[in-house]
């Protein structure tokens, strides 16, 4: 089934691959609930989604493309969701969508994705994006989670008179677990150790455990740490919210008032899944082997098991499901066919009955309290994943054509006004405008794809009219 001898693997070495990839990307398991509770969203309700999304889309990439790509919501997609779609933290009157609405949303992206593909606009929409402007829109993502990870780990504070300053240190024992659990993850990935990232977040949760003036406030008593596996629970609060999600997203799409920005987040989303899936299950299959010249085989099935998984997500109750690149340390081990992935997919459903464990991780560290009277929570054990997650996009910027303004310029707009405005749209929308303007402006309009014009006016009356 999985043509195991063809491409001169075993089954045993299928196992180790998929085992290995598991290890290597299941940090999204501790960091996705984590963070879409930051919506109010059950976080029990999107550990589980995240986990039966997952696993049904490894089991359609191995089943119809039999490629070693694990999936799994992507780091990127879910920040996106968060403080763009639901807008978390941003002013009263910034416009946002509910989380049932952003799932809505999601889920016709999912859907469009799929339908794109049989008439021939999704390959025309990634070709006509410049490389420049994608590696600055990943780019910027990784910064924009780097800076997350720098809040979480209470490094870095808002400031009156700069904006952002560096948190004062002294006492500051979130920092210190912040540091503590950055030095596991770089020197065990300095070190090819696989799995980095999750060893070094129950390190630092580990370490957390033993600082005895640090309490996790998600728990209600110390033995709680003593409960790492349970029944999962928490899926009845999520499953299906995205249908009564539609009506309000209806609302709003034909609203002249937010129609604008529905249209400019819902292309952003679709955007956001066709360059990241491309880019990821490209790099995988040239590290495996399983390229023909520039061609990949069962291109449109793997992409096909990429939009179901978003689809299935969104239904479940997380965010935009994706290949993630992850699965080249599986490939490393020497996963070559769709057994591997079927193995992570086991593996991500077997991690259902450690929710209790990924409430621990999640948890939040109390540090002060509000004027409002509300916690100030800080996330330790989640904070240097983000960080090291951050520096790994910046590899992105080898793609961009250095010595020519007009390319640069906008890659440059695109990735630092992300961080700059806490807005992963406004980055996008930025990106877009500039690299319109320098072309026309620079007498060389053609080099510039009709779609990025189309875009760029659109984003321009976004911000007229908002």
């Amino acid at each position: 089934m999985f043509e195991i001898r063809q491409r001169g693997s075993t089954a045993g070495t299928e196992i180790l691959g998929g085992l290995t990839t598991f290890m290597a990307m299941s940090y999204i398991l501790f960091v996705q609930p984590a963070l879409l509770k930051k919506t109010d969203m059950d976080e029990g309700g999107v550990f589980m989604a995240t986990c039966i999304a997952s696993a049904a889309a490894c089991f359609l990439m191995a089943f119809l493309a039999n490629y070693p790509v694990a999936l799994a919501p992507g780091m990127g997609e879910n920040f996106f969701f968060i403080f763009t779609l639901c807008a978390v933290g941003a002013a009263p009157g910034v416009f946002r969508l509910t989380w049932q609405e952003a799932l809505a949303l999601t889920a016709a992206a999912g859907l469009i994705f799929l339908l794109l593909s049989k008439v021939g606009v999704r390959s025309y929409m990634l070709n006509a994006i410049p490389d420049s402007l994608k590696s600055g829109i990943a780019a910027g993502i990784g910064l924009f989670i780097a800076l997350i990870g720098f809040e979480w780990g209470n490094i870095v504070t808002s400031d009156p008179n700069t904006c952002l300053t560096m948190a004062p240190l002294g006492g500051n024992y979130v920092a210190v677990l912040t540091v503590i659990g950055l030095a596991i993850i770089l020197t065990l990935s300095a070190l090819g150790v696989r799995g980095a990232i999750l060893i070094g977040i129950l390190a630092t949760t580990l370490a957390a455990i033993v600082f005895d003036h640090c309490r996790l406030v998600s728990l209600a008593s110390q033995s709680d740490f003593n409960r790492l596996v349970g029944v999962p629970h928490g899926l009845d609060q999520t499953a299906g919210a995205m249908v009564g999600g539609f009506e309000g997203l209806a609302q709003k799409l034909f609203a002249p008032e937010s129609c604008m920005h529905v249209l400019t987040m819902g292309f952003i989303v679709l955007f956001m899944v066709m360059f990241d899936t491309v880019g990821t299950l490209v790099g995988v299959a040239k590290r495996a082997g399983l390229m023909t010249g520039s061609t990949l085989p069962k291109a449109e099935q793997a992409l096909a098991s990429d939009a179901g998984g978003t689809l299935i997500g969104a239904c479940l109750g997380t965010s935009t499901v994706t290949s993630y690149i992850e699965s080249i340390t599986g490939v490393a081990s020497g996963a070559r066919t769709g057994l591997a992935t079927v193995v992570t997919g086991i593996c991500l459903l077997l991690a259902l009955f450690f929710q209790p464990l990924a409430q621990v991780v999640g948890g939040g560290v109390k540090i002060g309290v509000s004027a409002f009277g509300d916690p100030i929570l800080r996330y330790p054990m989640i904070a240097p994943a983000l960080i090291f997650v951050g520096a790994l996009m910046m590899r992105v910027l080898k793609e961009v054509n250095w010595d020519d303004a007009t390319e640069t310029i906008p890659s440059f707009l695109a990735m630092v006004s992300m961080p700059f405005t806490y807005n992963i749209a406004h980055g996008v929308a930025f990106g877009f405008i500039s690299y319109a303007f320098l072309k026309l402006v620079s007498g060389r309009p053609k080099q510039c794809p009709i779609i990025v014009y189309v875009f760029a006016a659109l984003f321009v009356l976004q911000f007229i009219l908002s």
